[in-house]
């Protein structure tokens, strides 16, 4: 009883640490996790209240298989194999020159005996995955170039955990018995990933399917914890680490239509034990041995974040990036990580040095959390101004194709779109700016990144189930190009655009495209009614005057294709017309979207039919 008791009061303490620290760091800037550490660090070497951080340790690891998983459900084996350059290519490289070079500086400072040097050198080169993430996701920069380049160096880093723990009993001062070979091992630990790809792809949905049919939502929970649990424990048993097995099942399952939902089972689970798991490292701090140590640390944060800064970017303007997106990722993870918590624990109870080095070791890496945000203000003074196109997003196009194709998402498409989604009309939207779709995404719009002026990208994008193609595009030269690449490849698409100005509507009559609007003259017109009936002129005769002003546009460009641009300037109003009263059109006329409801339900059924047809065609 009396062990219960002590069990919810330590519960108690470590919910009340987090719920009061996390938000506490979040409001600071500095991010949760370094709220968790700070927690741990106070209820455990400050005040004494929970002594076995090292218990706790272990249980809370489960956080961050948990992070695996979900790490791995985010990924489509399709979209890893896309990925595989940046991950096994760039990713390798940074892990494997990165810890190079920090295992040579701490063994040539003679700071720990080769063994150690090489796994707090390697531990140090990892970064942290659920820090980087957090900065990409609230600068909505995930999807950018530069943030698929990061992911990809972050996944390689977490997957580099499984040999540098396999490391770990070799370097030991006293490596335990082999009870196998290396060639059984090898081939059991095949075995052990052949069998669990073999029950990803046919018993796990098959399972999900079985047991979403019973309605039971606690049983899907219970099975989505037995799945992430059960593949880790069977990478372990393999002799892998848990945490391979939970990515390798989050991968399986990416494919599933289950997917959404085991994220969401999970994701509880994970936040709470990722939790324990950096307040747990908190916990089993030794405070003494990093007060005796403080010089050494303040010169090495600095000196860590630089090395990994350099190496970074070095290696990704070696491997194509432009000197923005490197500076980015190198200023994005110059931070120790959370996976060398987890390194350099394991590395103080095999012996491979001591708990104080460990100490200080996370001492180290929680600093260089703390000064990430520090490195993220740098990197905005770092960079060079260049054109929106070198600022790109990785071209995804999964979801594409609608009846409507629209290419520029800016003011005007904006407006745009909003009748079309009005009207339950799908949109697919595609735009070269990666600031635009960014922006685009903070709204809750899914708009593809890509150039309409690209074949491959209209096609990516769907064109050919596209009813409508509308060209929205800023630029006329642009719009022109892509118009005339869409009659080339697609002669019957039918393209409304938008037009630059009175020249380009001529322009765009003559390529023959079906429907064009000068971006401003609709706007134009409203804004004179408005004006005008402000002076006094009543809301009726305002609008004669308007579809008046209408029609003579648009006799006004006929008379232009036929003639030239001077022609029908007879049309212009270029005085005050005074007429005695202004009479109204014999035929009906047509209005704009806002007065089409007070005028037409007064005129009889085909009049309106008429009507509606002579606005789809007005300027």
């Amino acid at each position: 009883m009396q062990t219960t008791q002590i069990l919810y009061t330590q519960a108690l303490m470590l919910l009340g640490g987090a719920v009061v620290a996390a938000p506490l760091f979040k409001r600071l800037g500095l991010g949760t996790i370094l709220g968790y550490l700070a927690a741990g660090i106070v209820i455990g070497p400050v005040a004494q209240s929970i002594t076995e951080g090292e218990e706790i340790l272990h249980v809370s690891e489960l956080g961050v298989v948990f992070l695996l998983f979900i790490i791995g459900l985010e990924l489509k084996p399709s979209r890893l194999w896309q990925m595989r350059r940046d991950i096994f290519g760039l990713g390798t490289a940074q892990v494997a020159v990165t810890g190079l070079v920090l295992s040579f500086l701490i063994a040539f400072f003679d700071l720990l005996p080769p063994g150690g040097s090489v796994i707090a050198g390697f531990g140090l080169a990892l970064s942290s995955t659920a820090f980087a993430m957090q900065i990409l996701d609230e600068s909505n920069d995930t999807n950018t170039r530069y943030g698929q380049r990061a992911f990809s160096i972050l996944l390689l880093q977490d997957l580099a955990i499984v040999p540098l723990l396999a490391l770990i009993p070799l370097m030991a001062a006293r490596a335990p018995e082999a009870t196998t070979t290396p060639l059984e091992a090898f081939a059991i630990a095949i075995a052990a990933i052949a069998a669990l790809f073999a029950a990803g792809r046919y018993l796990l949905n098959p399972l999900f399917q079985v047991i979403a049919r019973t309605g039971a939502r606690d049983v899907m929970i219970a099975a989505a914890l037995l799945v992430v649990i059960g593949a880790a424990t069977m990478m372990q048993l393999a002799g892998l680490s848990m945490a391979m097995g939970a990515f390798l099942a989050g991968v399986l399952l990416a494919e599933s239509s289950y997917r959404h939902e085991l994220e969401a089972d999970i994701e509880p689970f994970r936040g709470i034990l990722q939790a324990l798991f950096f307040m747990a490292v908190g916990l089993s701090l030794q405070l003494g041995v990093i007060a005796e140590n403080y010089l050494l640390i303040v010169v090495a944060v600095p000196l860590l974040m630089a090395v990994k800064s350099l190496v970074l970017y070095g290696l990704c303007r070696a491997t194509g990036s432009h000197h923005n997106d490197a500076v980015r990722i190198s200023l994005l993870l110059p931070q120790g990580g959370e996976f060398g918590f987890v390194l350099f624990t394991a590395a103080a109870v095999a012996g491979v040095f001591s708990q104080g080095v460990a100490s200080l070791l996370v001492a180290i890496v929680t600093l260089s959390m703390a000064l990430t945000p520090v490195a993220a203000l740098l990197s905005k003074r770092l960079l060079r101004k260049q054109d929106d196109l070198e600022d790109e997003i990785e071209e995804d196009f999964e979801g594409a194709g609608a009846d409507v194709l629209m290419i520029g998402f800016s003011r005007f498409g904006q407006i745009a779109a909003q009748i079309l989604l009005a009207g339950g009309r799908d949109v697919t939207i595609i735009d070269h700016s990666a600031a635009r779709v960014r922006q685009a995404a903070t709204f809750g719009f899914r708009i593809y990144f890509g150039d309409g002026t690209r074949l491959d990208v209209l096609r990516a994008a769907g064109i050919e189930k596209a009813k409508i193609v509308a060209v929205c595009t800023q630029k006329k030269e642009i719009t022109d190009r892509i118009i005339s690449l869409v009659q080339a490849e697609y002669p019957n698409a039918r393209i409304f655009a938008r037009s630059y100005d009175r020249l380009h509507t001529l322009e765009l009559r003559t390529m023959g495209v079906e429907y064009e609007l000068r971006e401003t003259f609709e706007s134009g017109l409203l804004f004179g009614r408005k004006t005008i009936e402000a002076l006094g002129v009543g809301g009726e005769e305002a609008i004669a005057i308007m579809d008046d002003i209408r029609r003579r546009d648009e006799a006004r460009l006929v008379l232009q294709e036929a003639e030239g641009i001077t022609a029908g300037r007879h049309m212009l109003h270029s005085q005050p017309v005074r007429p005695e009263p202004l009479v109204k059109p014999k035929r009906d006329v047509n209005h704009t979207a806002e007065t089409e409801g007070r005028i037409l339900p007064q005129l009889p059924a085909g009049d309106n039919r008429r009507a509606g047809e002579t606005l789809a065609s007005a300027d």
